[in-house]
């Protein structure tokens, strides 16, 4: 089903939403354009009508493969797992396939939206202490779980879905300043995964749009 024309994935280089979609086209490696989105330069480069008629909801990544664009970041990676089964980033047994969209779900839906640019500006100068209440509460659940689902990563010892999903969200942990020592193995699972070259090649600190101040 794939299509000749290279997929185009619009995002911003600091985005977590964006990384997973990142890490998961390493990993399948599968090549693709960039069209950044910044989403700080001229309030928001997300808010323009242009963008608009991307994502209806002004926010990244979107990715355009396969004649259609595609919003959210499970949403995208299901459809590139589904499309590109190889290598699986689903468990093939349906418990461990639940357990990994549990966590998936538990990040993106449970942590991740509670700390996003959009949020942070609304709750303005208590910012920081609101990002890192929520991680927090989010990560002693998330630590809690991944005691009974864990291997070398979080559902058993390959690599999936929840974790592309782990390693943006411990990303923000560290920019907030978190102390990750109540979560360790949250950081074991973290330290394992970003030795991996599909979430190096991915990392914020290497996309065209990064701050030189910010490169590797």
């Amino acid at each position: 089903m794939a299509s000749m024309e290279k997929p185009l994935l619009f995002g911003y280089f600091r985005s977590s939403c964006t990384w997973r979609v990142r890490i998961a086209l390493a990993l399948k490696g599968i090549e693709y354009d960039h069209h950044i989105i910044n989403l700080i330069k001229d309030g928001g480069q997300q808010l323009t009508d242009e963008y608009q008629q991307v994502n209806p909801m002004m926010q990244v990544p979107a990715l355009r493969i396969d004649g259609v664009t595609l919003s959210q970041s499970l949403a995208i990676i299901e459809y590139l797992e589904e499309t590109r089964p190889s290598p699986a980033l689903l468990p093939r047994d349906p418990i461990q396939r639940a357990r990994c969209r549990m966590i998936s779900d538990h990040i993106t839906s449970g942590i991740q939206p509670l700390q996003n640019l959009a949020v942070l500006k609304k709750v303005g100068d208590e910012s920081q202490e609101w990002a890192k209440h929520f991680i927090s509460r989010g990560f002693q659940a998330l630590e809690r779980l991944l005691e009974d689902t864990a291997g070398r990563y979080c559902v058993g010892d390959e690599v999936t879905m929840a974790d592309l999903c782990l390693v943006p969200q411990v990303a923000n942990a560290n920019r907030f300043k978190m102390d990750m020592t109540p979560y360790p193995i949250i950081s074991r699972i973290n330290q394992s995964l970003l030795e991996l070259e599909a979430f190096q090649i991915s990392h914020p600190s290497r996309q065209p749009d990064t701050p030189a101040e910010l490169r590797a």
